[in-house]
């Protein structure tokens, strides 16, 4: 999985959000009641607005979830119990994840 949202915006809507993670509205807005770490902004309409934080919190919630195959409750669980941990293994993986597509398209020109 990976997220493309320009890094310059400051907000982001529902429905961008959705399209990034391939996923309905209604599961995002379900995680963002479910998962305390998610602190998504209302406009005036009130209509949840994400930030860059909220998004890096979206992709570890969806990591252990979808991809590691974790309940709800062990999800906020882990989260709580290691948050910070998680946080930095996660972004060690990402990282690495792009490394890999890198290395890989270096390999393919050669």
């Amino acid at each position: 999985m990976h997220i493309e949202l320009s890094k310059d915006k400051r907000y982001f809507s529902i429905g961008e959000v959705a399209k990034a993670f391939n996923v309905n509205a209604s599961l995002i807005r379900f995680w963002d009641s479910e998962f305390d770490i998610l602190k998504p902004k209302k406009n005036a309409k009130g209509n949840r607005m994400f930030t860059p934080e909220d998004i890096t919190n979206l992709q570890l919630i969806y990591h252990l979830v979808k991809e590691r195959g974790f309940t709800l409750e062990g999800a906020k669980t882990h989260l709580k119990e290691g948050q910070k941990k998680t946080l930095d293994k996660f972004e060690i993986i990402r990282k690495l994840e792009t490394i890999k597509t890198q290395l890989n398209e270096i390999k393919n020109e050669l």
